[in-house]
């Protein structure tokens, strides 16, 4: 009598173990079969246009509560490659294509020239750039970190100078930072 309690009860443990052992087998092929990785096939071939294309993010001032906010645009390489300072300030001037967005860089500046030493890229300005509403000193902050933001973009610069018509400005006179 002992000895079929004894051999009753490894039958059932040994009954559990095997159904136990089908399901975690089947349980971890179905893990297997999620996370294989499947080859993307695209419905069309990528173009050599959509092949110079990137993202670039550029800062402008929303309507809605003036705070400064990315615009992604997609611009060929070529326009980037030669002069990417300018094209991303001349950008900025002319300002965003999103309707939620308004231009921060004040009407008629124009962008005289640009260059880099070291991390820091000076910008230089016309005295239109001046045009801002000086009592608003949010205005000025979103003026200077819509500059500085669209330009740290780059991964070589770090700092932003603004020159006006090639001179210091009071205004302007220091080494803008990324601020996060």
């Amino acid at each position: 009598m002992k000895d079929k309690k004894i051999f009753i009860f490894f039958g059932i443990l040994l009954i559990i173990i095997i159904i136990g052992g089908y399901f975690c087998i089947k349980f971890v092929k179905n893990k297997e079969e999620e996370t294989n990785v499947t080859e993307y096939t695209p419905e069309e071939e990528i173009s050599q246009d959509q092949l110079r294309k990137t993202i670039v993010s550029l800062y402008f001032v929303s309507k809605e509560n003036n705070d400064l906010v990315p615009e992604a645009r997609l611009i060929d390489i070529k326009e980037i490659i030669n002069t990417p300072y300018e094209k991303l300030v001349n950008l900025l001037i002319d300002g965003p294509k999103n309707e939620k967005n308004k231009k921060i860089i004040p009407d008629n500046t124009t962008l005289l020239r640009t260059f880099i030493e070291g991390d820091c890229v000076t910008l230089d300005f016309s005295s239109e750039f001046l045009n801002y509403n000086k009592e608003d000193e949010k205005e000025k902050n979103n003026l200077i970190n819509s500059l500085v933001n669209t330009l740290t973009e780059l991964t070589e610069v770090n700092k932003v100078k603004i020159l006006i018509n090639g001179e210091i400005n009071e205004e302007f006179n220091g080494d803008y930072v990324r601020e996060n």
